[in-house]
């Protein structure tokens, strides 16, 4: 209940008397006090004070009390403004009564009406026959009678609703009874019919929908599309706001050829912890008659003093869920799931992790004796001191860890690798000589071979690089900023004999230049290469000095081996060539709308080129993109692939992907679609062809997605294929 009433007379006499900075004050026998205050003396952002500016206040004192008020009225109270053309205060009502031109406005609401009434105790306002519109966006409506309480709750009854201008209801929401939180964010409604273009296309007898970013329980949208294999497919999820850090979404998805899944979505977040965990089940296929599932979850913890756990799990009951049930040629390409507890620890001079972890193998075609090892238990221990031992930077990197599979040799494997460097440089230059004592000891099980083979390799080597800069001036008197960066790398890894090592973790990686600058061409530490290896590159940038905007960045780089190898992969002949293959990366800006990127790998003499990559794409404006990519990889792919997002005229758009494989002289991905935005509601219509499967078993697919702007959405998740598709791509339609 407010404490006072502060009714401003606009008079001439009560406005003098404010001006000589004299109170004027009077009691009108209705419990309502009449101050003129002097202007500098007014609070009106007190929240227990109702604020009354008027042109002219007469109050009658006998029963029943009341006081007329016109001239023009605007009450105030917080952020909360009201006016009117004139006003009714009555005492018996504890009510304020307005007439003529009722507006209310607050920072979420609008209401505009011909007759309100306030009642003052409660802070309760109802209007009759009144039109509202929604925050700063489009939402606007009429309604039989609106009540908005103290805290901005506003309860309607027979509403209409849209986001479309007056005149182009191109859809209409319309209901008995809607219930507006603009404080939360969100409405729900119930009797709700929705029409587009005239014709009724959704009943329901509740509904939710949200009026800003707020989370809401309550049913949303319903999805309807195509689901390739597995028919039509009905999607339609609840949200559950169980609370402000945690949230579910629960969704049955109806597949006409498949039969029924149940789907929760869980998030949860804490100061600590934080996860998500995706549960998907398929009780009976109907066309494998066997239950199909999917397990996800992932959890991470930071604890106190550095440490911090990891939990990520994934299972699914058959190799080919995703092939049937994923959706995308991503997932369906998938060959092993990762399961893994970690816990690790990072401080300053010592780091730890600590692993379980295991794989299930998706790909049938992989056999036993090919699938990965599981580390049952993993330790990896790293260590940085900050003082220096005899001038020198000291580290200590170590391992300890037992793979574990059904099949082939098992056992433990130990390496622990300390090593002495120092860094010196200053601006634009930088040496590191260092040398690392590598040492590797297994304790095996199921081998033919030494139980416990060893191996210590003494590692040196030479780091250097320089930063070079030089200014160039343009014509128009703008100036760039060109660098060059050349770096040097000698490694020097003596011959050992690791023929009776076994092979756990350790695989060839692809070549670039991350790689050519480590110090072992394998990745893992069952093998080392001996090498007396040179590592050159040199990269070039060229930079606007004005912005600071790359405009250029150009790299190539190669190893020279300048002795032969002897130790080379189980199965892999040695290594002959006294080079590696030249890698070349190039980006640079064509113009201020063009972009392009280049990859490129080719060896010398015969071997031509191993891998390429490019990309182009022209953006000219945030609505209009087009990519041209190029992959190719020696005896594996050579891919094109064109995407694009075009406006056509003012409202369509025209958008597209077309991935094709020359290796295979077919097309791996193409959809096709158009899209139509008007002020208040859009279309997607996109057809899609694709491979959905390892084995090359393709897909169609036709989605077509109804956009309500500011409501939902209605139809397949069209936007989704687009964003993943059209590099750059952003739904507009919203």
């Amino acid at each position: 209940m407010p404490s006072r009433f502060l009714i401003l007379l606009t008079c001439l006499a009560l406005t003098t008397a404010a001006q000589a900075q004299e109170p004027l004050a009077c009691d009108t026998g209705l419990g309502v006090r009449i101050e003129a205050d002097a202007p500098d003396a007014i609070d009106f952002s007190d929240p227990d004070t109702i604020f009354f500016e008027t042109g002219r206040f007469e109050a009658n004192l006998d029963k029943p009390r009341q006081a007329d008020l016109d001239g023009g009225i605007v009450l105030r109270r917080g952020d909360k403004l009201a006016g009117a053309e004139s006003a009714q205060l009555r005492e018996s009502d504890r009510a304020i009564f307005l007439q003529g031109d009722v507006r209310f406005m607050d920072p979420a609401t609008e209401i505009r009406s011909d007759s309100a009434e306030f009642a003052y105790d409660s802070g309760i306002i109802d209007f009759a026959g009144a039109e509202f519109s929604l925050g700063s966006g489009d939402g606007r409506g009429a309604a039989d009678r609106i009540t908005i309480t103290n805290d901005g709750v506003l309860q309607l009854g027979g509403v209409e609703y849209t986001t479309c201008p007056p005149g182009s209801e191109n859809w209409l929401l319309k209901a008995k009874d809607i219930r507006l939180d603009t404080g939360e964010g969100v409405g729900t409604a119930k009797g709700v019919k929705l029409r587009f273009k005239g014709v009724q296309i959704l009943y329901a007898p509740y509904l939710s929908f949200p009026i800003g970013d707020a989370r809401k329980s309550g049913l949303l949208a319903p999805e309807v599309g195509s689901a390739g294999r597995s028919g039509q497919e009905i999607r339609i999820p609840y949200y559950w706001n169980i609370a402000p850090n945690y949230d579910a979404t629960l969704t049955s998805r109806i597949l006409s050829d498949r039969g029924f899944q149940g789907q929760v979505g869980f998030r949860y977040l804490t100061l600590q912890h934080s996860g998500t965990v995706d549960a998907q089940l398929l009780p009976n296929d109907d066309l494998t008659n066997e239950s199909r599932y999917l397990f996800d979850f992932d959890h991470q913890s930071i604890l106190p003093n550095g440490w911090r756990t990891t939990v990520d799990i994934r299972d699914v009951s058959d190799s080919q869920y995703f092939e049937d049930l994923g959706g995308s040629l991503s997932v369906s390409s998938l060959t092993h799931l990762n399961r893994s507890v970690e816990i690790d620890f990072f401080g300053d001079t010592w780091s730890f992790l600590g692993r379980i972890q295991d794989f299930q193998t998706l790909d049938d075609a992989i056999t036993d004796l090919n699938k990965p090892y599981r580390r049952v238990p993993q330790f990896l221990a790293s260590a940085k001191w900050p003082q220096r031992v005899i001038g020198l930077d000291l580290g200590f990197d170590s391992e300890l860890v037992n793979f574990d599979r059904d099949v082939g040799t098992t056992g433990w494997r130990v390496n622990l690798r300390p090593g002495l460097g120092r860094r010196f440089g200053g601006p634009g230059w930088f040496v590191e000589p260092g040398v690392t004592l590598d040492h590797t000891r297994y304790e095996l099980s199921d081998t033919l071979g030494d139980n416990s083979p060893s191996r210590t390799l003494p590692i040196t080597s030479f780091d250097a690089g320089l930063i070079l800069e030089r200014q160039i001036d343009r014509d128009n008197g703008s100036g760039l900023l060109q660098t060059l960066e050349p770096r040097i790398l000698y490694v020097h890894i003596p011959h050992r004999d690791q023929s009776a090592l076994p092979l756990f973790d350790t695989i060839l990686p692809d070549l670039n230049l991350v790689q050519l600058f480590r110090r072992n061409r394998l990745l893992g530490v069952d093998r080392y290469v001996d090498t007396d290896q040179v590592s050159v590159g040199v990269t070039s940038r060229i930079l606007d000095i004005s912005t600071g905007r790359e405009l250029v960045t150009a790299t190539v780089g190669q190893a020279r081996y300048l002795s032969e190898s002897g130790v080379s992969l189980p199965g892999e002949p040695l290594a002959t060539s006294r080079s590696s293959d030249y890698i070349a990366e190039v980006s640079f800006l064509l113009y201020d709308n063009i972009n392009f990127n280049f990859g490129h790998q080719w060896g010398t003499g015969e071997t031509g080129t191993t891998q390429s990559e490019a990309r182009l794409q022209y953006r000219p404006a945030t609505n209009k993109i087009l990519n041209l990519a190029y992959r190719f990889r020696r005896d594996s792919l050579e891919q094109g692939d064109l995407s694009w997002s075009w406006p056509v005229s003012r409202r369509w758009n025209f958008v597209g992907r077309y991935n094709y494989s020359f290796r295979d002289d077919e097309v791996l991905e193409q959809f096709f679609g158009l899209e139509y935005e008007s002020c208040c509601w859009g279309l997607r219509l996109v057809s899609r062809r694709h491979i959905s499967t390892r084995d090359g078993t393709r897909d169609s697919s036709f989605g077509l997605q109804l956009v309500l702007k500011g409501l939902s959405s209605v139809g397949s998740q069209s936007d989704k294929l687009l964003e993943r598709g059209i590099l750059g791509y952003s739904a507009r339609l919203r």
